[in-house]
């Protein structure tokens, strides 16, 4: 886990440099803080569980009922659900983590922390491939309204598997020092799950991977999300000025993506570029600066966890076609119960509520149609 891992006794303790108490003169107590963090962890913890599962989980269920994904968004917008729930079933195991000490061994320690690390960053890679994807749909819709439609319809949904490919890879590439350096430490009479360094060489390779992971999770989706929404907003411009409330719309869409980001994931990447500096450099020397870092990393990564829960919301359900196959399934499951009732009343009452239903159903097929 990337700032959670150490959230207790990251630079007094100085667990993942191996180092002993012995080296300092005085310890930095925080028990207040561990303290604190058994029981706010959990708690926050338990929230994006909920809220992150109830959302993703039925966006998986509206692709899966449909069966077929027509879109690279489809594609992503699946493959980022999938994400944001596998980096929600780690959850539980940091509740327990921060409540009692790690108690589950060195092997699902390394495992949990690698698939945090993958899906987190998995995530943050395919929400700029979903921006990307929303430019190139605008540049290719243009190109053909120009040239004629040089452009192959199916190109992008062809090679959609190659992309989320790709972006698995390079998350399954970040989460492997997590995989192969986390191990179980015993401190202050408990156990904690993280990752440990060689003596010699611990704070050059961790702000190495700190600054690798704030690069690809953070700041290229930010340039990528940012260059290409700016390019679809000019777009829009060339709207005529009957669409001026579709073009109004879209934009207000396009910066509260960006917006709601950027608020989630900022203070998260600031923190670990300043705990990668404090690698480096040895910046944090006072007990109450370490304190006031841990509580920092508590609250600016339930933020981050929080972008995970608001995926479907930003993603999904503002997407048109999502909202249309969301409504289609849930007019079918209202036939279905309506169709359940009928074959409990008589026959008589069934043929005339049969006959009103008929007329019923092809009005709300107007309407979803619309």
């Amino acid at each position: 886990m990337d700032l959670s891992d150490e959230p207790y006794c990251y630079d007094c303790d100085n667990l993942s440099y191996n180092f002993s108490y012995e080296d300092y003169p005085t310890l930095c107590e925080k028990a207040d803080l561990r303290s604190f963090s058994a029981v706010f962890l959990p708690v926050v913890y338990a929230v994006c569980l909920v809220v992150g599962l109830v959302g993703n989980a039925l966006v998986l269920v509206v692709y899966a009922y449909h069966k077929r994904l027509r879109s690279v968004t489809d594609a992503l917008l699946c493959h980022l659900a999938v994400a944001d729930l596998l980096l929600l079933v780690t959850l539980p195991f940091w509740a327990a983590d921060a409540a009692q000490g790690w108690q589950l061994g060195v092997a699902l320690c390394k495992v949990v922390s690698a698939c945090y690390t993958v899906n987190f960053t998995c995530c943050m890679l395919l929400l700029a491939c979903v921006s990307l994807d929303r430019y190139l749909a605008v540049a290719k819709a243009q190109c053909r309204e120009q040239r004629g439609g040089l452009l192959h319809r199916t190109f992008t949904h062809r090679h959609s598997w190659k992309v989320c490919l790709g972006v698995w890879a390079t998350a399954l590439v970040l989460g492997l020092p997590d995989l192969l350096l986390s191990e179980v430490v015993r401190s202050s009479e408990r156990n904690f799950c993280l990752a440990v360094y060689a003596t010699s060489t611990a704070g050059a390779v961790k702000a190495a991977l700190e600054m690798m992971e704030v690069l690809l999770g953070f700041l290229l989706p930010l340039l990528v999300m940012v260059v290409c929404y700016c390019r679809v907003g000019q777009a829009l411009k060339v709207l005529p000025v009957e669409s001026k409330h579709k073009k109004v719309r879209a934009v207000r869409v396009l910066l509260t993506v960006v917006g709601v980001f950027v608020a989630t994931q900022l203070p998260y990447n600031v923190l670990k570029v300043c705990r990668a500096m404090d690698s480096i450099y040895v910046l944090v020397t006072h007990c109450e600066t370490s304190r006031a870092l841990d509580q920092a990393a508590q609250a600016t990564e339930f933020l981050a966890l929080c972008h995970c829960c608001v995926n479907p919301i930003l993603y999904a359900f503002v997407g048109s076609s999502f909202r249309q196959n969301m409504a289609k399934l849930a007019k079918k499951f209202g036939e279905r119960r309506r169709r359940r009732r009928r074959r409990q009343e008589p026959a008589v009452e069934e043929g005339i509520e049969m006959s009103f239903n008929s007329r019923s159903a092809s009005q709300e097929t107007d309407t979803f149609s619309v």
